[in-house]
């Protein structure tokens, strides 16, 4: 298993975006948004369902689940600005707030929306943004695990717990990620990161060579991030806490721990929200159940206007 968001890779071509009714067939394209070409594919008719991926990723990691989502909605599935296949070229100042506003402007280019949004990982980082920034352009949204570290210091209930959790990720993980990538060196902040997450100091190494050479592929965008962006970018309690978009919180059971102290923190801030826990799941619970996570996120739809499911 791959890092902090597993991805279902595949040779995919992409063509030339041109809109159209959304068809019954998958079809691939790209469009230019914010002087950014992104890739996606989509399928199906019915109200719009945009899937994000995570860190590590790309548009591949949802290919299982765009089918079935499509015979009620018009999926898309994209690959934010520095995942495979774009080549975009860099911009200073790079983040979850970037891709945030780079979703806002396709859903406004393409005349989508409002629209659905499940985010994983760091997608869902981009879809707490989206919601924060955007509400306009949503009707609900699923999070899976977003890694909203700037609530760690400040939690309700657990303060020393979440200050002790924030200066650890900073000390083992941002710091030694940073510093890796400063240098050029992308495999070992990519080992740094894994390292950590799995809480093992051979986990990078236990991978396949196939693993780590797709892992490395999917890290370009840290290659732009870290040296003028910023990996983690800070949303307030207080900005948390006015988000009126109604939000269904999907956490592993078995996830990493810090990722669990801000989906709690999450519940208790957001005031239109729904948490389900998959108790042996991990961070990828998405694959773990994909047909249960599926159908979840379908009945938050229906309560929120989607069509009945099954």
């Amino acid at each position: 298993m791959r890092g902090f968001a597993l991805t279902v890779v595949g040779a995919l071509a992409a063509s030339t975006f041109a809109f159209a009714e959304p068809m019954h067939a998958p079809h691939y394209g790209s469009v230019v948004i914010n002087g950014a070409r992104l890739h996606f594919m989509e399928q199906g008719h019915g109200p719009t369902v945009i899937l994000v991926h995570g860190g590590l990723g790309d548009y591949t990691y949802w290919q299982g689940q765009i089918p079935a989502l499509a015979e009620r909605y018009h999926v898309i599935a994209y690959s934010r600005r520095y995942d495979f296949p774009n080549d975009n070229p860099p911009i200073a100042g790079y983040s979850a707030v970037v891709d945030s506003e780079d979703l806002a402007a396709l859903i406004r280019q393409l005349h989508l929306g409002p629209v659905y949004v499940v985010g994983h990982s760091y997608g869902a980082l981009t879809a707490l943004f989206l919601a924060r920034r955007h509400p306009d352009l949503l009707r609900a949204a699923v999070l899976a695990e977003a890694p909203a570290m700037s609530l760690l210091p400040s939690l309700h209930d657990k303060r020393e717990q979440g200050r002790a959790m924030y200066a650890d990720v900073q000390e083992r993980l941002v710091g030694p990620v940073k510093a890796a990538f400063a240098v050029g060196d992308t495999e070992r902040g990519v080992a740094a990161f894994i390292d950590y997450v799995f809480a093992s100091p051979h986990a990078w190494s236990d991978f396949s060579l196939k693993d780590k050479a797709e892992t490395i592929r999917d890290a370009h965008e840290w290659d732009v991030m870290i040296p003028s962006g910023e990996l983690f970018p800070e949303i307030t309690s207080a900005q948390v806490h006015e988000i009126r978009t109604p939000v269904l919180l999907m956490s592993g059971g078995q996830s990493y721990p810090f990722l669990a102290m801000i989906d709690n923190e999450l519940a208790y801030l957001l005031p239109h929200n729904r948490r389900i826990i998959y108790a042996d799941a991990g961070h990828q619970m998405w694959l773990k159940h994909p047909e249960e996570c599926r159908k979840d996120a379908e009945a938050f739809f229906a309560e929120n206007g989607g069509p009945a499911g099954e």
